[in-house]
């Protein structure tokens, strides 16, 4: 009687989480962004507006800058698991495990990965349109005369800029001072306007500003060069080497317990929406892939990032703090 009782109980359950993700969602939700302009945030918005046409709730971003992404994924973390408050953020997440002693999260235990949504091949190499140097031999030699003192600018510590910025000097010897800011908005706008000398970014971040020539990209750190950038070297053409590593992807995640029924909804209505194509227009216009991966690929995703990741940290030299 009691296994009857049980199973019953189990499968009036499983129908309510059916009709909870057949119903989902009833009201807006919440896609918080860790960041400010650029980078996450404009997958988000891609994303969002699609989701909204779709599911006719709306899909809010909602921008909580601040500690390389980790208060807006705090945030999450400690939401309601119901599917109304979604994190969308960047490979920097699977980095902070690495950079940070403490966490008030864990990256795997309290979230579950719905879709890798987009991401980038590589970083471009950038220096402002001031500095006297057009190559990276050129960059590297610039480095080292009497008092030059370069700083290279990130959107704070431990994202995947600082990264591949860190690896770089590591590898160039360049000793560069790194400068953080508060989203990689403002760390394009100091570069431009000389603050910092140099930079690691992303395709969708630096392009508008190599067109108009406010900045110049010196190499791509990438196997092959970039279509749309072919002019430009790769790192290895520059003359650097084993500076490589993945660009950043974007990727949905909710908090751990959201419903398995709610996850999978989430799931087919991001791959529907990557699916579209004028959304993948969008996100080909800010050089971007865009992907829809499954959850499954997309956890494999997020731990095979953690570990390599956290090697390169190792290997660039970046202390934990």
């Amino acid at each position: 009687m009691r296994i009857k009782f049980l199973f019953v109980t189990a499968a009036l359950a499983a129908a309510t989480f059916s009709a909870q993700a057949q119903n989902y969602p009833t009201r807006p939700v919440r896609v918080i962004v860790g960041f400010g302009a650029g980078g996450p945030d404009t997958s988000a918005r891609i994303l969002s507006a699609q989701l909204s046409a779709q599911l006719h709730q709306q899909f809010v971003v909602d921008n909580r800058p601040g500690a390389n992404g980790i208060i807006g994924a705090d945030i999450v973390a400690k939401s309601t698991p119901d599917g109304y408050t979604l994190l969308l953020t960047s490979g920097s997440f699977a980095i902070n495990p690495s950079i940070y002693r403490k966490m008030p999260f864990d990256p795997l235990r309290d979230f579950i990965p719905i879709s890798q949504v987009a991401g980038s091949d590589a970083h471009i190499l950038v220096v402002g349109s001031t500095l006297p140097v057009n190559s990276v031999r050129e960059l590297i030699e610039y480095s080292k005369k009497p008092g030059a003192k370069l700083a290279y600018g990130t959107p704070g510590i431990g994202n995947s800029l600082h990264l591949a910025a860190a690896l770089f000097n590591q590898r160039a010897g360049t000793n560069m001072i790194h400068v953080p800011y508060k989203g990689a908005g403002a760390a394009v706008t100091a570069l431009i306007a000389g603050e910092v000398q140099v930079m690691m970014a992303t395709p969708p971040l630096s392009l508008p500003h190599i067109r108009s020539g406010r900045l110049r990209a010196l190499a791509y750190n990438h196997t092959a060069r970039a279509s749309y950038l072919p002019d430009v070297p790769t790192m290895t053409e520059a003359g650097l080497n084993n500076t490589q590593m993945e660009a950043s992807w974007h990727g949905l995640l909710a908090p751990a317990k959201t419903p398995a029924a709610i996850i999978a909804r989430l799931e087919k209505e991001v791959q529907t929406a990557i699916a579209v194509p004028q959304v993948r227009e969008q996100y080909a216009k800010v050089e971007l892939k865009p992907v829809g991966s499954s959850a499954a690929e997309f956890r494999t995703l997020l731990v095979d990032a953690i570990k390599k990741l956290g090697e390169i940290v190792r290997i660039a030299g970046i202390q934990p703090e």
